[in-house]
């Protein structure tokens, strides 16, 4: 057993692909070794701004030897009559290098055949490696590879030393072009030398003596560590977003954390675009108070170990300052204008060239707003219509700021500020930022009910739009991505607890693209079709995310609910049944009954005639359907999907007696009908909640 280095030497490797990179070089090389039946202690990867490396413990020293047996042509055509070999079984052995009296017999089921078994000797793990890690960077996820000078080898960025060896000796081998040694480079500006590495065990620390700090996950702690250090010097806490953080980490060997600070004044602007360029164009960390209020201060990480600190910080000052300059100048800029005065460009502006302008779809997000806040007023909640129409008006308004011009992430967030800096009613301005919740999976959603409109109208309206002129996502194109805004709307509906049903919504969002001039969609019926079918196909990837298996969701599906919250507590409802012991049996029998109701070639009549029931069982299972439907009427009417099904549990043996001991498919039309009857009263109830002969228990 012994340890293997590999290391792979480059100009600046692009940070945000550097961890990628990592994992996939020890998952490929992981796999290759596995494949290879070569077998390891532990693996690890390395990966820092000018090098990626592996470091295998305990391996071993050659795979092991195998015996392969080798199967010829049958005995028959193997000997002739006096047991010769034939030229069959003589070319056999002469392609396995030895001679026909060696070949021997093999007994299967299908006869008797002449083989051979011979051991493969394992080829020493030195050999294999170096195809192995060619083989691993050949398949790294590269975008685009480049060549430097005159070398015909690609890869990420100019490959400048490759390093392999087996403890401390050097396995030879051409690698991306290089030969491979033993010397590594340190840090680029405090040990840019090279330095040969004693022993593949010694690399880690070696290079931290070179200030280079191999381990990226180490790297990161220490960089995390450091930045918590200076917040908490100033009680404040540190924005550490994880994208940022990987960013900076592989982009510094020794990272050395320095807190920085800018003018007070510059606080007045949002702080959401002051946090977006100092992380996006500086890579700085910003700090707010324990009330999340952005503080005048930023850390920051240096590649260096700098004799006079204050020199560095003072630098960073002067970089950021005309930045957050320009942040001040567009939010001033921007409020020489009330907000509602932005909208007139609008409509000059196109949202899609055959669906109008930015303002036309204002004005819809505000008629369907306005519609939607009349049913939850309906509902009981206290939601003022009026508002909700000013704040559709105002929903696109800051799209044409010079604040988004610059920044566009912050959209909405940027209509918020102004609209409260013009007095509009909190309730719209607090709207403006929450129409674009949830903006991705698992995203908070909008917490006031005009936000709640807001958000569902201006995903129906694009929606509905955008399948109106055939332009419905395919394959993994999603442009205006249509998927995640059906989702969202599922989601608000779902997780906000609104009783409000789809086919109205798409019905009113379809109605919003006409006007006295006529309507912009053509075909308004398949529209209306396309749209339904797109958001119920939604509900599968939303609830297999959760965890619901697929049969659980095809089993509400089948019934076509058209309410979101009426659609997840039937999931609920179908999940909790299915950890009914009687669940299964109840669901084989559902399948049954549905197959034999399928199959009658006469219209099942929807009532059942008592005393047509001659046999005990199917009196019996009357009986308890009789009993359940007077139990489950009132629970359906307060959607206990739940306990309906619970109830009908006990259907269980009644079901299996009348199955044993009824013969449904009777001589007697008349006691035939009658029992398709029943069991039409039966499949009826269960269906009031979920096609239960769907699940796969």
């Amino acid at each position: 057993m012994s340890t293997i280095l590999f290391e792979l030497g480059c100009e600046e490797l692009p940070p945000k692909s550097l961890k990628p990179l990592r994992d996939a070089l020890q998952a490929s090389v992981t796999e290759q070794l596995t494949a290879a039946d070569i077998t390891f202690d532990s693996i690890k990867a390395f990966a820092a701004p000018r090098r990626l490396a592996i470091q295998i413990q305990g391996i071993s020293d050659k795979q092991p030897d195998r015996t392969e047996q080798k199967r010829g042509p049958a005995i028959k055509a193997a000997f002739d009559a006096e047991g010769n070999p034939t030229r069959a079984a003589m070319g056999f052995a002469k392609g396995l290098g030895i001679e026909a009296s060696e070949l021997t017999t093999i007994n299967t089921d299908k006869g008797d055949y002449v083989g051979f078994e011979q051991t493969i000797r394992g080829q020493a793990t030195t050999e294999l490696l170096p195809a192995i890690f060619q083989t691993a960077l050949d398949n790294l996820p590269i975008a685009k590879r480049m060549r430097s000078g005159a070398s015909r080898n690609e890869f990420v960025r100019p490959v400048q030393w490759a390093v392999l060896m087996q403890d401390d000796t050097v396995i030879d081998a051409t690698i991306q072009g290089h030969q491979t040694g033993t010397q590594t480079r340190g840090h680029r500006f405090h040990s840019p030398d090279y330095h040969n590495i004693a022993h593949a065990n010694d690399y880690e620390e070696l290079l931290s003596g070179l200030k280079v700090v191999a381990d990226f996950d180490k790297r990161q702690m220490l960089i995390k560590n450091q930045v918590k250090a200076l917040a908490d010097e100033v009680n404040s806490d540190a924005i550490v977003p994880q994208d940022l953080l990987d960013e900076v980490t592989a982009l510094v060997d020794f990272p050395i954390a320095l807190r920085a600070s800018f003018e007070a004044r510059f606080l007045q602007v949002p702080q959401e675009a002051l946090i977006s360029t100092m992380q996006a164009d500086q890579k700085y960390f910003c700090l707010t108070d324990k009330t999340g209020k952005l503080q005048p201060y930023f850390i920051f990480i240096t590649n260096i170990e700098s004799k006079d600190p204050n020199q560095i910080i003072e630098g960073n000052e002067k970089v950021v300052r005309p930045r957050l300059a320009d942040a001040e100048f567009f939010f001033l800029q921007d409020q020489k204008q009330p907000l509602f005065a932005l909208t007139e460009s609008l409509k000059n502006r196109v949202f899609q060239d055959k669906l109008g302008t930015i303002w036309e779809k204002s004005e819809r997000i505000a008629k369907l707003a306005a519609f939607i806040a009349t049913l939850m007023q309906q509902q009981g909640h206290d939601i003022n219509v009026d508002e909700t129409v000013r704040a559709g008006i105002l929903s696109k308004a800051d799209l044409a700021s010079s604040l988004v011009g610059e920044y566009p992430e912050l959209q909405g967030i940027a209509g918020t500020y102004y609209a409260r800096l013009n007095d509009e009613p909190e309730a719209v301005a607090a709207s403006l930022e929450e129409q674009y919740l949830p903006k991705f999976s698992g995203d908070v959603l909008p917490q006031t009910p005009i936000g709640i409109c807001l958000a569902l109208a201006d995903r129906l309206d694009t929606l509905v739009g955008i399948f109106a002129i055939d332009q419905a996502p395919t394959g993994s194109k999603d442009p205006f991505s249509l998927r995640r805004s059906a989702i969202g709307i599922l989601r608000i509906l779902i997780e906000k607890q609104l009783p409000i049903n789809l086919v109205a919504l798409v019905e009113q969002a379809i109605k919003g693209y006409s006007d006295a001039e006529g309507s912009k969609i053509a075909k308004m019926g398949d529209t209306f079709t396309q749209v339904m079918a797109f958001l119920n196909s939604r509900y599968r990837a939303m609830y297999t995310e959760q965890g619901v298996s697929v049969d659980t969701i095809q089993a509400v599906q089948a019934i076509n609910p058209h309410m979101p919250l009426d659609f997840d507590q039937r999931i609920r409802a179908v999940q909790a049944f299915s950890e009914l012991s009687q669940a299964s049996m109840l669901a084989d029998s559902n399948k049954r009954v549905a197959n034999i109701l399928a199959k009658s070639e006469v219209s099942v009549a929807d009532t059942v005639d008592e005393a047509l029931l001659s046999e005990s069982a199917e009196q019996n299972l009357y009986a308890n359907v009789q009993q359940a439907q007077t139990v489950v009427q009132p629970l359906l009417e307060q959607a206990d999907y739940t306990q309906v099904l619970q109830t009908l549990a006990s259907l269980d043996e009644p079901l299996t007696q009348f199955f044993d001991q009824v013969m449904v498919n009777s001589e007697d039309a008349a006691l035939k009908n009658n029992r398709l009857a029943l069991l039409k009263q039966v499949r009826a109830l269960f269906l009031t909640v979920a096609d239960i002969s769907e699940l796969q228990l």
